[in-house]
């Protein structure tokens, strides 16, 4: 058969071959990195940040802050005569009970072992003298629900902090060692008691002190002769509806814990020792009927056995126990947030509640500690916020000594995260912790200070200074100089050591951007590669 080498053919290609000269071109758009672009920061390898909604939760508002309605304020007013004699018992109360500790301390000089036991009798009569402090504020009779766990079973013992009753309550219930602030020792008659107490004092704001302090705790938990150690890891009081963040100091030593809970249930007068003074909330206790308190002991928690917690698992087993006691949620605020809330309330801003930040969270996602966050804070409130709480570039641009160019509109740009042309105080702190918590912040302020220092006499000087600020804001005046330069000038001796250029840019870190154009960038990535 004659093979068949037509059309119908396999072999034949379906489509005919076309030999034509053509010329394929491929338009390809260069890629334009707009964010890279707007990005002052992008030297350091700080990406656009965004933030999470910031909480509407207030955990230091007390919901009486001051007398409303008819029924209270007849009932203040027909308790005043009470409230009379309420006050001179509880001046005799604390004026007996300072007389019996002064007793009991008198020629006892070894303060690092267990008070003796006959001392410890003494103290009984101060114990008594606190039954009936807590008389005088209108606790007539305290619910009690569990009991105490003993010393053998649960060394340590944390509680919810809302007033400060609870406090007298523990002296007079279960006379513990007692963690507290070393400033609680200059209060008159209350430091000479608390210190019978065999007090653990703590600076919260020093790294050494909260480590020795943590070292008194394990040494006094682990041995029997001492009382129970008692925490308030939460570090200040709330409004007793929310749990805030705890500290760790009662949870890094290891030992079994007991949780307490304490409730303060009320309908016309809120008993929380929140954003409110002593003297107005001692002056509402002496002149109610009757104030209410519960307190519940929770069962045992221990540190895991069959495998090693670290000292924040077994808080946040701790923390959730006591949440879900009291049936309230946990929040991230700590004693940083009420530090920013007082000083906006001491400058009169409006809404001084939209200050806090949740500053556990913030400290550790963004390694800001509170003090920082206050210093913050005042160069905010410097910026002359709007009634919001809000502040405009212009207002910004003034308080970081920047000139209006493109380079300051990118900086304002950078942590207006929202778009609305305004910047809040969460967005301005957290902003400079994003900058200043980048790997090569630090190494690109040497490379800065290195590149103006040409001679390297280890001080800059206004004319080295002058051409980095006209570089990147060409507009800059003498006077605009003259300003970013004293800003630098950090001890005001007339030049910019390196102390003093550090600490400003760890103080201003958004002013990194404006050596920018003196760091190599290259170096920078072949440094840190």
């Amino acid at each position: 058969m004659e093979e068949n080498s037509g059309p119908n053919d396999l072999t034949t290609p379906l489509l005919p071959t076309i030999s034509l000269n053509t010329e394929l071109i491929l338009d390809i758009e260069p890629i334009n990195n707009d964010s890279s672009l707007s990005n002052p920061f992008a030297f350091l390898g700080a990406g656009p940040f965004s933030l999470p909604r910031p909480s509407p939760i207030d955990p230091f508002r007390n919901d009486t802050p001051y007398v409303e309605g008819v029924y209270e304020l007849l009932k203040i007013l027909v308790c005043v005569p009470i409230a009379v004699l309420r006050l001179v018992i509880f001046g005799l109360s604390l004026l007996v009970g300072f007389v019996a500790t002064k007793f009991a301390l008198l020629g006892w000089k070894d303060r690092t072992n267990p008070m003796p036991k006959w001392r410890c009798r003494i103290m009984w009569v101060t114990r008594i003298c606190t039954r009936c402090i807590l008389f005088c504020f209108g606790y007539h009779w305290i619910k009690r629900v569990g009991r105490p766990a003993s010393r053998e079973i649960a060394p340590i013992i944390v509680s919810n902090h809302v007033s400060y009753i609870e406090p007298i309550f523990f002296f007079y219930e279960l006379f513990p060692t007692i963690v507290a602030s070393e400033s609680h020792d200059a209060i008159p008659f209350v430091g000479t008691i608390i210190r019978a107490m065999q007090v653990i004092y703590v600076n919260r704001f020093s790294a050494p002190s909260r480590k020795h302090a943590v070292s008194e705790i394990k040494r006094k938990a682990s041995c029997d002769r001492f009382p129970q150690v008692l925490l308030f890891p939460e570090g200040t009081t709330t409004n007793g509806r929310v749990l805030i963040s705890f500290q760790l100091g009662a949870f890094i030593p290891g030992f079994p814990i007991q949780p307490v809970v304490v409730r303060y249930p009320h309908v016309h007068f809120d008993q929380s020792w929140g954003h409110i003074s002593l003297v107005r909330l001692m002056f509402r206790m002496f002149t109610q009927f009757h104030n209410f308190m519960e307190v519940e002991y929770l069962p045992i928690v221990a540190p895991l056995e069959n495998k090693k917690e670290n000292a924040i698992h077994f808080a946040e087993r701790t923390r959730h126990a006591i949440a879900s006691s009291l049936n309230v949620i946990q929040t991230s605020h700590s004693y940083g947030d009420l530090l920013l809330l007082t000083r906006a309330s001491e400058m009169r801003q409006d809404k001084a509640a939209a200050y806090m930040v949740e500053m556990a969270w913030a400290e550790s996602a963004f390694n800001i500690t509170s003090l920082e966050a206050v210093k913050f804070l005042d160069m905010f409130l410097a910026m002359n916020p709007d009634r919001s709480g809000r502040v405009k570039v212009h207002e910004f641009f003034k308080i970081l000594r920047l000139v209006p160019s493109p380079l300051s509109k990118k900086i304002f740009d950078f942590i207006d995260v929202e778009k609305y042309g305004s910047i809040t105080f969460r967005q301005f702190l957290l902003g400079s912790g994003h900058v200043r918590m980048q790997p090569l912040f630090q190494r690109a302020c040497t490379l800065a200070f290195d590149g103006c220092d040409e001679e390297g006499k280890r001080f800059l000087t206004k004319q080295q200074l002058e051409g980095v600020f006209l570089s990147s804001m060409p507009d800059t005046s003498d006077e605009n100089v003259s300003e970013l330069y004293d800003l630098f000038d950090m001890d005001k001796d007339g030049s910019v050591s390196w102390a003093d250029f550090m600490a400003c840019l760890r103080r201003n870190p958004l002013l990194i951007a404006l050596f920018a154009s003196r760091l190599a960038c290259n170096q920078l990535v072949e440094e840190i590669g």
